[in-house]
């Protein structure tokens, strides 16, 4: 019997990043970036009970910020890379810690973990692979440049929550932020593209896609209708129309989306 993975994103920006993930057995959490009060209200707007274990991705706030007092309340599994946990242990968050190296897989139920490394500023950034019998998602945010690595491990998904950040166009004629914010945020070290997501889908899709969620949308530097676009026109070019596309929202969660 084939077992569906279902996700779902809590919220998703510089205000913070909350995705779900849940198969036949288990309820993920992946990044706590909203406030706990936020990520408990959201949950249960989404019809979840409980969430049997929490994965970060990197220490940045706006992927950690509700952690502290979430962990107060209810004893939930947390997964992080060993660096990761070590940066976050020191600002002071206590949980039953379940460290991994960057590119270890492990299982938490019936779904499969695969971590893999991506290129962020952060301590040790990490992306994750989840699978359930023949159905996997991928996710991978706030990473600058796509490597070889990131590439081979998203091959062969049914989904995927990909960044698409900025449009370069937006981000040169932003007189908001300095050059020097500007140089990070496009730098390896910094975030993808509209075109770097593109290119990524580009090398990653086929016939067996269903769902592609961009996320981490800049309020300032992309659109929705932009990045949508850039999108469906990597995926009409190969014949993949099929495949449904959306952005993520800041203010609400969206989904869920079945494998």
């Amino acid at each position: 019997m084939v077992t569906a993975v279902e996700f779902a994103i809590l919220g998703s920006g510089s205000a913070g990043n909350a995705t779900l993930a849940k198969t036949e057995r288990v309820n993920l959490l992946i990044d706590a970036g909203l406030s706990a009060k936020q990520l408990q209200m959201r949950i249960d707007q989404m019809g979840l009970d409980r969430i049997d274990a929490i994965l970060i991705t990197h220490e940045h706030g706006d992927h950690v910020r509700g952690l502290k007092t979430l962990l107060k309340k209810s004893t939930i599994p947390l997964y992080a890379t060993a660096a990761t946990a070590h940066v976050l242990r020191q600002s002071g968050i206590e949980a039953s810690w379940k460290t991994f190296d960057a590119g270890q897989s492990f299982s938490i139920g019936d779904a499969e973990i695969q971590s893999f490394a991506i290129l962020h500023d952060a301590v040790d950034p990490v992306g994750y692979v989840i699978r359930s019998a023949s159905k996997n998602l991928g996710i991978i945010s706030d990473a600058g440049h796509v490597t070889h690595s990131v590439t081979q491990h998203l091959q062969g998904l049914h989904g995927i929550y990909l960044e698409a950040n900025y449009d370069d166009e937006l981000l040169a004629a932003d007189t908001k932020r300095t050059w020097s914010i500007k140089q990070r945020i496009s730098s390896r070290h910094g975030h993808l593209s509209n075109k770097q997501a593109a290119e990524l889908l580009e090398n990653i899709s086929h016939p067996a896609l269903r769902q592609v969620v961009l996320g981490h949308l800049s309020g300032d530097c992309n659109c929705s209708k932009i990045a949508t676009r850039i999108m469906q026109d990597v995926l009409t070019k190969k014949g993949l129309s099929h495949v449904g596309i959306c952005c993520a929202s800041q203010d609400e969660p969206r989904g869920w989306w079945s494998l």
